[in-house]
């Protein structure tokens, strides 16, 4: 893979939004996004209940970010400058130029086709800029709308991992989808 000179560097920009490392004023609106439970209903953990989860987020992904480890950004919605989501290229294995893809957003921003245009953003940095093989994600089934919005960015579903996660007492499969760099060339034109 090739890399910026620093994933702390890194900015993103679409028609609306500007995708942009985290900072400790992002504290009160993560803990919006994660803390709504028809947010955190697909996610690998519970919704969160206290300001303190904002700030640990904040200050482990600046470090990691800081040292080349993944890539996460926060979506800043370029009408009002509102963060609205975060999306991540983690898990990166350099050898087999892979990474994986995740994402959250507010649920007052859902139904516009923000996931689309950031991960859009996101994956031409993945797959241009570090010269990425293959992204991957995995996403609870019963996850409708993020399923879609996968498959027509071009990842195709790959497989179903039973009985995969446990969020507090309530068990969920995970579905694999995976998107190769010459599939995203073709549909990017």
């Amino acid at each position: 893979m090739t890399a910026p000179a620093s994933f702390a560097s890194i900015t993103l920009r679409s028609d609306r939004l500007l995708l942009r490392p985290l900072r400790e004023a992002d504290a009160d609106d993560l803990f919006a996004i994660f803390s709504d439970s028809r947010v955190s209903r697909y996610l690998s953990h519970p919704a969160w209940t206290d300001i303190g989860s904002a700030h640990e987020l904040i200050a482990r992904n600046v470090a990691a970010v800081e040292a080349d480890k993944y890539v996460y950004l926060g979506m800043e919605r370029v009408s009002d400058g509102r963060l609205i989501g975060e999306c991540s290229l983690f898990n990166l294995m350099p050898q087999c130029r892979r990474a994986e893809v995740g994402y959250t957003l507010a649920h007052e921003a859902w139904g516009n086709g923000y996931i689309g245009e950031a991960l859009t953003a996101l994956l031409e940095f993945g797959f241009m800029q570090l010269a990425l093989n293959r992204v991957e994600a995995d996403v609870d089934p019963r996850n409708v709308a993020s399923a879609k919005t996968l498959e027509r960015l071009g990842f195709q579903k790959e497989g179903l991992l039973r009985q995969r996660w446990i969020v507090g007492d309530e068990v969920s499969d995970s579905a694999l989808y995976g998107l190769l760099a010459h599939e995203w060339k073709v549909k990017r034109g």
